[in-house]
């Protein structure tokens, strides 16, 4: 996740993310998989990433106010960068949850279980820095970011949402490939 780091916000944010003093946090989601996307697309590391995602964990405090409260704190402490900074509580995912999916979902216990339950497992990354390393949360592996498969999340059962974030991602790199169910007897995995 190195080519992540390309992304000279993605690179600010991540050095300077334990200014925001909140309990696990880490960069998420767009910034990064998009960063990778376009270096193996040929564009700029930063081309059409419309917002940057921070995920945290504080369940002392599930109000919608407080999360409010830190995104501002967050976009006024990286104003210099000029981009949309989207933070996140995961400890009050379950909150919202029902009204937006439509389903429940259990309480989480740590910002990686919402890194966990992205649409597209191969966009299911974190970063973070911990006593000057960089962390990189990927519960399904790096393999298919790079060779642009976009595959269910195999412990979120949301077919037609993901079926409608995988064509938005191959209408902006029409290389990423969706796989399809092979049929009977055939090991070789299939794609469209």
């Amino acid at each position: 996740m190195r080519d992540a780091l390309n992304n000279h916000c993605n690179r600010v944010l991540l050095q300077r993310l334990h200014e925001l003093e909140l309990p696990d946090a880490w960069l998420v989601g767009g910034c990064l998989f998009q960063t990778v996307w376009n270096l193996l697309d040929g564009r700029s590391p930063e081309s059409g990433i419309k917002d940057y995602d921070i995920f945290y964990f504080d369940p002392g405090d599930l109000s919608e106010a407080a999360e409010h409260a830190i995104n501002r704190r967050a976009q006024d402490a990286f104003a210099e960068l000029s981009v949309e900074l989207e933070v996140k509580n995961q400890a009050r995912v379950h909150t919202w949850y029902p009204a937006w999916f439509g389903r429940p979902c259990p309480p989480l216990q740590s910002a990686c279980e919402g890194i966990n339950r992205f649409l597209v497992g191969s966009t299911s990354v974190g970063l973070r820095q911990l006593a000057g390393q960089t962390v990189v949360h990927a519960p399904y592996g790096l393999r298919d970011l790079y060779e642009g498969v976009l595959r269910a999340n195999p412990s979120v059962d949301h077919g037609s949402l993901y079926e409608q974030k995988a064509r938005d991602y191959q209408a902006r790199w029409p290389w990423l490939r969706l796989p399809v169910a092979a049929e009977e007897g055939l090991s070789a995995e299939i794609f469209r």
